[in-house]
């Protein structure tokens, strides 16, 4: 199929987007890498009054570091991000998570802001986001602001944003001795979109600190397994057998009150409640078993 008859616009600035914004309201859709916009314009399933197309923007494609932490600009390709040494060394969740982003083709393309502004359940950047802390900064005629990321994935393609804001970058704030990250999804075929995932993060000093665990793929936006966390924190780690911990096993238990993950044609609700355990063991192997 072919999309239906849409104006096309190309701006230059920040406030050339908002006045567009302005003018054509929920009838404008923003378009940055375009590898979910496009299908849906072509399937018909987006049938805009306008395209917004920002890759003109300045300053919205830099990876920095700042004192507030490292900072991703929304127009970051998938790919930059996935080879950048800053990321690597700073993000190392992100570096981790990246390759799991569609394809290759994709990953050229699809840009870090446009994979949090669409909020589909099952990707995972958002996750990403809400395990490291992470803070989305927004832009709109006379103001920014910024929104943490734990508040900002509202539900299905839901997220903060107001009417007449955009994604300009990410912060993802700096992490000090001991603080650990692991990831892991399971999908049909590589490239496919999870039926479940999990990014983690952990500080460990010999025991187990300020754990995270949000499970992508399993809800309607990220869900950071709070019961699952609590069986977990101050159990041992680095050279004991986590997989025999009794924690472990009660931590697995708990994913059942933690999630209710949908069923769908993918995968059933029990099928994906498996899944999540599944994770729980190879991440927390990985995140709690490895010395530093």
């Amino acid at each position: 199929m072919k999309p239906a008859p849409f104006d096309y616009h190309r701006p230059a600035s920040l406030p050339e987007v908002f006045d567009l914004l302005d003018r054509y309201g929920e009838d404008g859709r923003i378009l940055a890498g375009g590898q979910s916009l496009v299908p849906a314009l072509n399937m018909r399933l987006a049938t805009p009054r306008a395209v917004i197309d920002i890759n003109r923007v300045p300053g919205l494609d830099a990876i920095r570091l700042a004192p507030e932490g490292l900072v991703i600009g929304a127009l970051v390709r998938h790919e930059v991000a996935e080879t950048s040494p800053l990321v690597r060394e700073h993000a190392p969740l992100v570096a981790a998570a990246l390759p799991h982003v569609g394809h290759g083709a994709i990953r050229t393309r699809g840009t870090i802001g446009g994979s949090l502004a669409l909020a589909d359940p099952a990707a995972e950047l958002p996750a990403c986001m809400v395990a490291l802390d992470a803070v989305i900064r927004a832009a709109r005629r006379g103001g920014r602001r910024e929104i943490p990321a734990a508040q900002f994935f509202r539900g299905v393609y839901t997220t903060a944003l107001a009417a007449g804001e955009v994604v300009t970058e990410v912060v993802l704030p700096p992490r000090g001795p001991g603080w650990r990250s692991a990831f892991d999804e399971l999908a049909r075929r590589q490239g496919d979109f999870a039926l479940a995932g999990l990014a983690a993060t952990a500080r460990v000093d010999g025991a187990v600190r300020d754990l995270r665990l949000v499970f992508f793929g399993v809800g309607p936006a990220p869900v950071r397994a709070r019961r699952a966390e609590a069986a977990l924190l101050g159990g041992r780690a680095a050279g004991a057998a986590l997989a025999a911990d009794d924690a472990l096993a009660a931590a697995a238990r708990a994913l059942d009150d933690d999630l209710d993950p949908p069923g769908d044609v993918h995968a059933s609700a029990a099928v994906r409640r498996q899944l999540a355990r599944v994770l729980l063991g190879r991440v927390a192997r990985r995140l709690l078993d490895t010395p530093p």
